[in-house]
């Protein structure tokens, strides 16, 4: 399908379950640098096991791809538990989100894109979405919307509002040590007790680094699932559980660092994944037992000693560590950033 303007040429819809990658991909994630969850061999694993698959949509100029909106197909109904077997018809939306970066949004731009270049852009994937999905869709849903992105996809008939800000930190510092004392002087004497009680601990053994091949996938998809079960599921929260066919990729990947905690038997007590990226790097994953069940004190703030202390020692910019527990988030440096959510009734789609 072609929509055509004074620079786009046309926006494809790609199925990663059953498509190759969009032409021009390898050159735009080299210029554009997504990070590792676009990836999409992961899009592909991911879109077979989750119940509101993804859709890679691409827009073409010229030059190649301007643009990469990763789009989740969502129905009102939390069932199937996986991906379903046949396209089905009926009520729907699409989510522009990227479900495992909390905070950013499910649009990558290639450099230089902006104004009415990236405008026309977003409005020609979202005219293809509309065709490619038909009548059942009711309209888009944009997450994790920045205010860098926000004028270009609010609109007449749009809707937006202010949601939960995420965490940055601006690495501005030289050392650990530096960092610890830009902080509160409790929390700074906090983070090194519990730093040095986790490397004496002779019971814990800590690993970290890319590319990890010696990780049981299972053993961190059932805590991952088993810790986001503790807590209530937010209103709207179209993720499914986290499979170990998609961990057992993904940390293989060499842009993601996987920091994993086991006791001297070897059982997984907590982790924390790294995606490591040019520009924002993003404390993603963490998980770990209560201490009732056999955990640790005092290991997700050991995490971030060790995240901050990673980012500075390679030379990382900022660091995004998603929406939540913004409190003790701001009390390690972290800064609120601005996210919002747009939406675009099916009328104005495209428009």
């Amino acid at each position: 399908m072609t929509v055509r303007s004074d620079t786009v040429v046309d926006a494809r819809v790609c199925d990663p379950r059953v498509d190759g990658a969009p032409d021009g991909w390898s050159e735009f994630a080299c210029t554009a640098g997504p990070h590792a969850v676009w990836e999409p061999e992961l899009l592909r694993i991911e879109g077979w096991l989750t119940r509101n698959p993804p859709l890679l949509v691409t827009v073409h100029d010229t030059d190649g791809i301007v643009v990469a909106l990763s789009a989740l197909v969502c129905r009102p109904t939390r069932t199937p538990r996986y991906a379903p077997r046949r396209a089905r018809r009926g009520p729907m939306w699409a989510e522009v989100a990227q479900p495992w970066l909390s905070g950013l949004p499910g649009v990558v731009r290639r450099p230089g894109v902006s104004g009415d270049h990236l405008r026309v852009a977003v409005r020609s994937a979202e005219r293809a979405l509309a065709r490619r999905l038909g009548a059942g869709l009711a309209g888009l849903f944009y997450r994790g919307v920045g205010s860098d992105l926000l004028p270009e996809l609010i609109g007449r008939g749009r809707i937006h509002r202010r949601t939960d800000p995420s965490a940055v930190l601006d690495n501005t510092f030289s050392s650990v040590d530096e960092w610890l004392a830009s902080l509160s002087k409790s929390r700074r004497a906090g983070l090194r007790r519990q730093h040095r009680r986790a490397e004496a601990d002779p019971a814990l053994v800590v690993r970290g680094g890319p590319g990890r091949t010696d990780i049981d996938a299972a053993a961190v998809a059932g805590l991952l699932n088993d810790h986001r079960a503790r807590f209530p599921t937010p209103a709207g929260d179209t993720r499914s559980p986290i499979a170990a066919p998609y961990v057992e990729a993904f940390v293989r990947r060499p842009d993601v660092h996987t920091l994993t905690y086991h006791d001297t038997d070897g059982r997984l007590l907590a982790l924390n994944t790294l995606l490591d990226h040019h520009d924002v790097v993003v404390k993603q994953h963490w998980a770990a037992l209560p201490p009732e069940e056999g955990g640790r004190q005092g290991l997700y703030f050991d995490a971030y000693v060790r995240a901050v202390r990673w980012c500075i020692a390679h030379g990382r910019p900022r660091i995004s560590s998603g929406r939540g527990k913004l409190d003790v988030k701001t009390s390690l440096g972290f800064t609120p950033r601005d996210v919002h959510g747009v939406i675009a009734p099916r009328p104005v789609m495209g428009r």
